[in-house]
This record gives C-alpha cells, sequence and structure tokens, in this order.
C-alpha cells in the first residue's frame, strides 16, 4: 500500500496538472471502487476549478471551487497518470480532462482506492480523518509529541509506529528503514523509549520520509508517479526486504545469526538488525 511518500510524491505530480485547472470532463467508467463512488460523482466535480492539493496521512485532498473538497485515498494499486495513455489502459476507473486539454486517469487494478466529496467546512470532520496523528513533515512532529502518544503503550513499537492515530502516513516500509535509522528494535514495548531514543526516532522518521519524497517513492509493485516514472527510494533501503545481508554500518553479518532478521508483526514482515537495535 503507498505510503506517506508515495502519497505526497503523488501529490506534488498532480499540482502543475491540476492546480488551477477547471475539470472540464469527467468520465466515470466504474460507480464503485473500494466503496461506492458518492452519487452523481462525475456531475458534482465536473467544471469545477481546483484551487489546491492536500494531503493528511495517506489522503489526499483536492479542494474544489464550490466548498467542495475531493478526498482520494490510493488503496493498494491506485495511481492518477497523464500522458498518451491516460484513460486508454484497463482498470482506468475515471478519466478527467481539463480546460488545458491534458487528460488524467486514475487507475486502480486491485479497487482498493478509496473516493469522497465533503463539504470543505465539513473536511476535518470527515470520518477518514478525525483521529489522525500529526503529519511527520509537520512542526507539530516531535519528540514530546511522541512521548506523548507512546506514553503506556505495551504493544511493540513498530506496530505502534504504524498506528494512523500515532503517525499519519507511516507504513510497513518506513516504519522498518525509521527503526534501524534511529537504533530501535520495533519488538520492544513502545512506552520504554526513552527521552534520547525518541528524539533519534523523531528526527530518524522525517529523514527517511524526506529522502523517500525526493526520490519518488518506493516502486516495488504499483507505485508510479503520475508522469509514470518509477520511484526510486528502494535502491536504498538499509533493512526492508534485505533478511539475511549484512546492514550497513555494522558487523552484524559476522554473527552466526547472520545480518539482517526477518519477523513477522501484526501479520507484515518486520526487517531489522538485532545487534545495532535495541
Amino acid at each position: 500500500m503507498p505510503e506517506l511518500p508515495e502519497v505526497e510524491t503523488v501529490r506534488r505530480g498532480l499540482m502543475p496538472a491540476l492546480l488551477g485547472r477547471s475539470l472540464s470532463r469527467v468520465v466515470v467508467r466504474r460507480a464503485d471502487l473500494r466503496f461506492p463512488l458518492p452519487r452523481d460523482f462525475g456531475r458534482r466535480i465536473e467544471g469545477q476549478r481546483v484551487l489546491d492539493i492536500d494531503r493528511r496521512g495517506k489522503y489526499l485532498l483536492i479542494n474544489l471551487t464550490g466548498d467542495w473538497v475531493w478526498l482520494v485515498h490510493l488503496g493498494m494499486s491506485g495511481s492518477f497518470r497523464f500522458g498518451a495513455d491516460a484513460g486508454r489502459l484497463t482498470h482506468d476507473h475515471l478519466v478527467i480532462g481539463t480546460d488545458a486539454g491534458m487528460e488524467i486517469a486514475f487507475h486502480d487494478p486491485r479497487r482498493f482506492g478509496f473516493m469522497d466529496l465533503a463539504a470543505a467546512d465539513a473536511i476535518d470532520r470527515h470520518p477518514r480523518l478525525v483521529g489522525l496523528g500529526v503529519d511527520p513533515l509537520s512542526a507539530g512532529f516531535t519528540a514530546a509529541y511522541l512521548r506523548s502518544r507512546l506514553a503506556g503503550r505495551r504493544s511493540a513499537l513498530k506496530m505502534a509506529l504504524m498506528d494512523q492515530a500515532v503517525v499519519a502516513g507511516m507504513g510497513n516500509i518506513y516504519a522498518s528503514e525509521s527503526l534501524f535509522r534511529a537504533g530501535l528494535s520495533p519488538a520492544r514495548e513502545a512506552g520504554s523509549v526513552p527521552a534520547r531514543g525518541l528524539a533519534r526516532l523523531t528526527a530518524a522518521i522525517g529523514a527517511v520520509f524526506a529522502e523517500a519524497i525526493a526520490a519518488g517513492g518506493s516502486s516495488l509493485k504499483d507505485h508510479v508517479q503520475p508522469s509514470g516514472e518509477l520511484g526510486c527510494f528502494q535502491h536504498s533501503f538499509a533493512v526492508y526486504d534485505r533478511a539475511g545481508r549484512p546492514c550497513p554500518g555494522c558487523s552484524c553479518d559476522a554473527d552466526a545469526a547472520g545480518g539482517i532478521q526477518r519477523i513477522v508483526q501484526g501479520g507484515r514482515a518486520t526487517y531489522y538488525c538485532p545487534r545495532r537495535q535495541l
């Protein structure tokens, strides 16, 4: 599933194509994705102008004239694409034409994506957004904030970080990468991390996300940028999907256990270095 860096990459890719543009033509090819689209969805957004494109965690918020916000979650395989093939591929479920003559398609083979329309003055109360934690790219994401959200939690640290009420936009890949950089075990009790560890973790999350965004996200299966380009951050993974390999800056490969380890937490694979991460 796309995580914060992939969604932010999509947001930035859509900005030059949609910002200030009117949605002159909207073709809805499926009335449902993960859930049914809002009633008369195409008619209601057609003719609207895009005022801004925001993001909260893994959600895109496309602000339209008429005081509407078009809420988008990419699901497992959703992507926006423009170019010669937009609207011509199987699984292009929504096709939009702008007043600049550009066509943009929402492509979602697995149909786990989600779209909704909400009044702009009610978006903060939308059930998909209520309860989201602080965005890691915002000034409010601090060690003090993490301490307040993790205090007293006995669950594994990685599982706590993936709780969207704690870190909005965090997912499996970047939790493993961030914990490696911070030198913290994914299996340790979340409420047991000392102040200095929380400071390292806060900085690590911010750095990992910033580097991933600069690289266009991670393209493992489905993620592509709106331009059709792949992300490149998968080539910079320190631990994710590297079980048995040596980790950077560590001699753990000399251990009998042999380098980076893989465990399963909450049904998801976790990769870490038992020597470096305590």
